[in-house]
């Protein structure tokens, strides 16, 4: 039986570096025999159907497989739609009262140990603030990610080392849930 997944690229198309064309992405996951594929904007967002359930592997043969097509490295994380449902669902933010530029989810490779935030000082970042979900980080920036002084904090090396991340406005985390129902 196939499962709805949505693959989520970091760092592509960002000022014309790592470009990779939404339809080339769509090929890619074709060409990796998986069905039902669509992209969300020209950010790294795609969904897809595949029989294969595990999420780290349909990551690697994904960033393997765009290494080999367009040159370069590309860091994949990869999660099924019930685990993005229920990302969203577990917000701690009142989503519905928000901007979606204003809200974020940092998706993660993996839990990320909650004593890597103890030298973080969240007060000294008031109104921002950010909650650790599964595998996530909820981000509430209400002045946007770009000027958050909080989400540089959080993408620190010290806290981010040995983890793949990516983030996502709560826009896309909508979509993507919307996309990835069965």
């Amino acid at each position: 039986m196939t499962k709805k997944y949505a693959a989520l690229l970091r760092g592509i198309n960002v000022s014309g570096h790592k470009r990779v064309p939404m339809p080339e992405l769509r090929t890619v996951l074709g060409e990796l025999g998986h069905t039902d594929i669509a992209t969300h904007l020209q950010s790294g967002n795609a969904v897809f159907r595949s029989e294969d359930e595990d999420e780290s592997a349909l990551a690697a043969a994904l960033e393997q497989a765009i290494h080999e097509r367009f040159g370069f490295s590309v860091d994949c994380i990869v999660r099924s739609g019930p685990y993005l449902a229920a990302v969203a669902d577990g917000c701690p933010f009142p989503a519905a009262e928000l901007e979606g530029k204003q809200l974020h989810v940092t998706y993660l490779d993996r839990a990320m140990d909650a004593e890597r935030l103890t030298g973080l000082d969240a007060q000294a970042y008031l109104p921002e603030a950010f909650e650790l979900g599964d595998r996530c980080v909820y981000l509430y920036a209400p002045d946007g990610l770009g000027r958050s002084k909080l989400a540089a904090a959080l993408a620190r090396p010290q806290l981010t080392k040995g983890l793949t991340a990516t983030t996502r406005n709560w826009n896309t985390v909508a979509k993507l849930v919307e996309m990835t129902r069965v």
